[in-house]
């Protein structure tokens, strides 16, 4: 059992408390995971910037795996603007106009890559809402959208590197958060592996972000991704995306995962509960609805 939530304010402006709106609803639907929290948090982006945040080793290892980060950088000709070293992570944002994907998967060898994007920076580690909070400064974060996720380890360890969101390994200012499970995930691994494509996890999350960056690398639009995962994807599942500038939702045939939305003139809200959304209006009633079984819908900022 996870709890997953995301909001997009559809005026296009830095200017939206999106990190304190994602703190609330998160800490709305705690209670259904409380042993690692994520974020993945989306900017107006800055021309010809990047946004990499990796995590790396606390203690005298830090000095090591940035080192190693930086040599990589110099290798691509990715020039440092800004660099912060927060919590267990890494973040610089860089000038490059490279091969996005190379670059992507090159860093890996530097340390543990979390996400890149022109407007995506996912922060995620152990503890509930209020703890990441604590730790990265969530709240103050300004924006236009972003996705999160608490989760209740079932399969994998309780680490930094296991909770979500995940980002599209390989493909910028692509996330998603997830409840459920894909059963067919060996076999769209490989078939994607056999591409070219690469995964740092087993966590089928990972893969379903890839298929969807994947899709979409081809001029299929998120919504016509969204439409084909339903059917290609087997198992039991709720997820939200989000990309520089969407988010969606899809459901599986047989809505065994809840989700429930809430939208008005200046918003599009979604999470496991109804209790996230009333974090965000408290004291007001909310005419919500759910999506039904083997559905799904986008959702983009004005430009």
């Amino acid at each position: 059992m996870c709890g997953i939530a995301g909001i997009l304010y559809k005026e296009s402006t830095d200017k939206h408390d999106i990190g304190k709106s994602l703190v609330r609803m998160l800490d709305g639907c705690q209670h259904r995971g409380k042993d690692s929290t994520g974020f993945a948090l989306y900017r107006e982006p800055t021309d010809g910037q990047l946004q990499l945040r990796f995590f790396v080793d606390e203690g005298a290892e830090t000095a090591g795996a940035v080192s190693r980060v930086k040599a990589i950088l110099d290798e691509y000709d990715a020039v440092i603007v800004e660099e912060e070293s927060i919590g267990k992570t890494y973040h610089v944002a860089v000038t490059f106009d490279g091969d996005v994907q190379k670059f992507a998967y090159a860093l890996e060898h530097g340390a543990k890559l979390i996400s890149i994007g022109s407007s995506l920076d996912i922060i995620k580690d152990i503890g509930t809402a209020q703890d990441v909070d604590g730790d990265y400064h969530i709240s103050d974060h300004l924006g236009t959208h972003g996705i999160g996720h608490v989760r209740l380890a079932t399969e994998s360890d309780v680490k930094p590197e296991s909770a979500h969101p995940f980002w599209a390994t390989g493909f910028a200012d692509i996330a998603i958060v997830h409840n459920g499970q894909i059963t067919n995930y060996w076999k769209m691994r490989r078939r994607l592996e056999q591409r070219g494509f690469e995964f740092r996890t087993e966590n089928d999350s990972e893969l379903i972000a890839v298929f969807l960056a994947e899709q979409m690398s081809r001029d299929i639009s998120l919504h016509g991704a969204l439409e084909e995962s339903i059917e290609v994807l087997d198992g039991t599942f709720s997820f939200l995306v989000s990309t520089d500038t969407e988010i969606g939702y899809a459901k599986d045939h047989l809505a065994a995962k809840p989700m429930i939305m809430y939208e008005n003139s200046n918003l599009i809200a979604i999470a496991s509960e109804e209790v996230s959304l009333n974090r965000l209006f408290p004291g007001e009633t909310l005419d919500t609805r759910e999506p039904l079984p083997g559905t799904f819908a986008t959702w983009s900022k004005s430009t």
